[in-house]
């Protein structure tokens, strides 16, 4: 039986493929993938919110290209996004400090918001991605000529394992885009609730099985 054969594609969602091993890092005690990541963001921007034009979630394969390369490169791949439509742009943001190889070992979010001109970190091993996050705000930020700018790390909901900062990523994504597209800023936005998280991996494996019913 080949490799393929035996990982079966499970879910075709618009530029998403989940194939059974990604789902399966739902169902234990696993540190999410590009690719579980990938798909919520797509879900969150077409289906959550409906392609509002003042959210952008970008891949974390992007995100990763735009991390390790030059400052003069990041048109490259954020001209196609549109990003300059967009107000609030979330990225999935990785410490794996590689081109070629997947991996790392902690996710966190970072959200550019353009209209308070402003870097905002949620991370949920605090001072995890802090250095990171801080270097790459500022070059995307350059990007939209923004050269006088605020990075603030908000309260944030801390992981209480060495799992599920993934799972952080995506429950907080989708709350600070609710409280943006409501409030028109990042600014006050809540921290989250510990049950949200603790039902994250259950509601993500009920929500694919709809999608594959669908």
């Amino acid at each position: 039986m080949s490799r393929r054969s035996s990982n079966p594609v499970v879910l075709s969602f618009h530029d998403s493929l989940l194939r059974l091993s990604d789902i399966e890092l739902l169902s234990g005690h696993s540190w999410l993938n590009d690719s579980i990541i990938s798909f919520y963001f797509e879900y969150l921007e077409i289906n959550h919110f409906r392609k509002d034009p003042i959210l952008l979630f970008v891949q974390p394969q992007v995100t990763q290209c735009i991390k390790l390369s030059p400052s003069a490169e990041v048109n490259v791949f954020l001209e196609p996004l549109m990003s300059n439509r967009c107000r609030f742009i979330f990225f999935a943001l990785n410490d794996n400090e590689q081109t070629e190889v997947s991996g790392g070992s902690h996710w966190s979010l970072l959200v550019v918001s353009r209209p308070e001109r402003m870097v905002f970190h949620f991370d949920s091993s605090k001072g995890t991605n802090c250095q990171q996050a801080m270097e790459f705000g500022a070059k995307v930020l350059r990007y939209f000529g923004v050269s006088s700018y605020g990075f603030r790390e908000p309260l944030c909901l801390q992981q209480s394992n060495g799992y599920d900062c993934g799972i952080h990523v995506l429950c907080n994504a989708e709350n600070v885009a609710d409280f943006a597209c409501r409030n028109q800023q990042i600014d006050g936005c809540t921290a989250l609730k510990e049950e949200i998280v603790q039902s994250k991996r259950r509601n993500m494996l009920n929500l694919i099985s709809n999608l594959t019913k669908g």
